[in-house]
């Protein structure tokens, strides 16, 4: 998925990342594809469990072909905060951020 990201306009890469995280949260929550996942709405809200987090958490370092910190997903509770963190900390060599 970082060929995805690498190859999008820099414009549309945060909009990518956040297709991606959003894909695999649905899926962790079994969730039909058409229905609207909040992004601002906390991830033990939505129903997720720690246990939960880890499969997502393992599912996005596999795609992304980084390391996250286990804290992250705990520290940043957002799908919109997480896609924050991922494109600023995680893969900040992509997003051109210093």
């Amino acid at each position: 998925m970082t060929e995805q990201l690498v190859s999008s306009p820099g414009s549309e890469r945060r909009s990518v990342l956040e297709e991606i995280v959003v894909a695999e949260f649905k899926a962790a929550l079994l969730m039909p594809d058409e229905e609207e996942l909040p992004l601002d709405d906390s991830f033990f809200e939505l129903g997720m469990t720690s246990l939960l987090l880890t499969l997502v958490k393992q599912r996005l370092e596999e795609q992304l072909g980084r390391g996250i910190s286990s804290t992250a997903l705990f520290n940043q509770p957002t799908v919109e905060r997480l896609t924050d963190y991922l494109a600023s900390e995680v893969l900040a060599d992509i997003f051109d951020v210093n």
